[in-house]
C-alpha cells in the first residue's frame, strides 16, 4: 500500500543520494551546469577550480565535512532563487537520463513507501539538487547540507554543520526524535561510502550500494545492493 498522507509508518528509510539513489555525484554535476550555463566559459573555468581544489583537500587527508564547506564556498554571491531555478532545469534535464537513478535502490525505496515506510534522503548536496529528488521519489524528509542565505543571497558558509559523517548520524537522531514510535533498531539505511558509515550504523538494517570494501569491512552482515556508474 502506498504511503498517504498522515499515515502513521512503521519505520524510517534513510538513503545516501550520490552514488548511492543516483549514478554519479550530483554535487559536482551540477555546480558545472549551473556556473557554466549561466556564466560560460568564466563559469566553467570557476567550476573546474571548485573541483580542482577539494581534489587537492581530500588528497592532503582533509575530511569530506571539509571539502564539503569548500563546496558552498564556491556559491558566494549566488541568488538563492537562481540557484534553485537552475536546480529544477539540472533535473528536468538529467532525470531521463540512462544512469541518473540506480535502479536497485530506486526500486528498494519503492519497495519501501508501498509498505508503508517514510523514505528519508540523506544527503552532503544542496537542496536546489536533492528536493527535486526527493519529490520524484516521494521521500517525505530531507536531511542536507543546508547553504547560508542573507537577503536572497547565498554568502558561501553553511547552516549547522555539513550533513556528511557524524553529520548525518546526528541528523538521522534528530529527525528520529519526531518519531517516537519508531525504533532505529527497525529502520534501513541505504550509502556507498565510508562517509556513511555513522548514517548505516545508527540503523538496524544497513544496506551497502556498491559493495564498499570500507563499509563491509566494519559492516560485514550489511545487505548489499548494485551501484550504477557514473552520469
Amino acid at each position: 500500500m502506498p504511503d498517504t498522507p498522515g499515515r502513521t509508518p512503521r519505520r524510517l528509510v534513510f538513503s545516501d543520494v550520490d552514488e548511492t539513489l543516483l549514478g554519479g555525484k550530483s554535487l559536482f554535476d551540477f555546480l558545472e551546469f549551473y556556473f557554466a550555463g549561466r556564466y560560460g566559459a568564466d563559469g566553467a573555468r570557476h567550476a573546474a577550480g571548485t573541483r580542482r581544489r577539494i581534489a587537492a583537500l581530500v588528497a592532503a587527508g582533509s575530511p569530506r565535512e571539509v571539502g564539503n564547506r569548500a563546496y558552498y564556498e564556491a556559491w558566494r554571491g549566488e541568488r538563492l532563487d537562481a540557484v534553485t531555478d537552475w536546480g529544477a532545469r539540472w533535473f528536468a534535464g538529467r532525470s531521463g537520463t540512462p544512469g541518473f537513478y540506480v535502479p536497485a535502490v530506486r526500486a528498494a525505496l519503492r519497495e519501501h513507501r508501498n509498505a508503508g515506510d517514510h523514505v528519508v534522503l540523506v544527503s552532503g548536496s544542496l537542496p536546489a539538487v536533492v528536493d527535486p529528488v526527493a519529490a520524484d521519489v516521494g521521500a517525505r524528509h530531507v536531511l542536507c547540507t543546508r547553504p547560508e542565505v542573507r537577503d536572497g543571497v547565498l554568502t558561501g558558509a553553511v547552516v549547522g554543520e555539513p550533513c556528511i559523517g557524524e553529520g548525518k548520524r546526528r541528523a538521522v537522531r534528530g529527525l528520529t526524535e519526531d518519531y517516537p514510535h519508531i525504533s532505529l533498531s527497525d529502520c534501513y539505511g541505504y550509502g556507498d561510502h565510508a562517509s556513511d558509515l555513522p548514517m548505516l550504523t545508527e540503523v538496524g538494517h544497513p544496506v551497502v550500494v556498491g559493495g564498499s570494501p570500507d563499509l563491509l569491512a566494519e559492516i560485514p552482515d550489511a545487505l548489499v545492493l548494485p551501484g550504477g556508474g557514473p552520469v
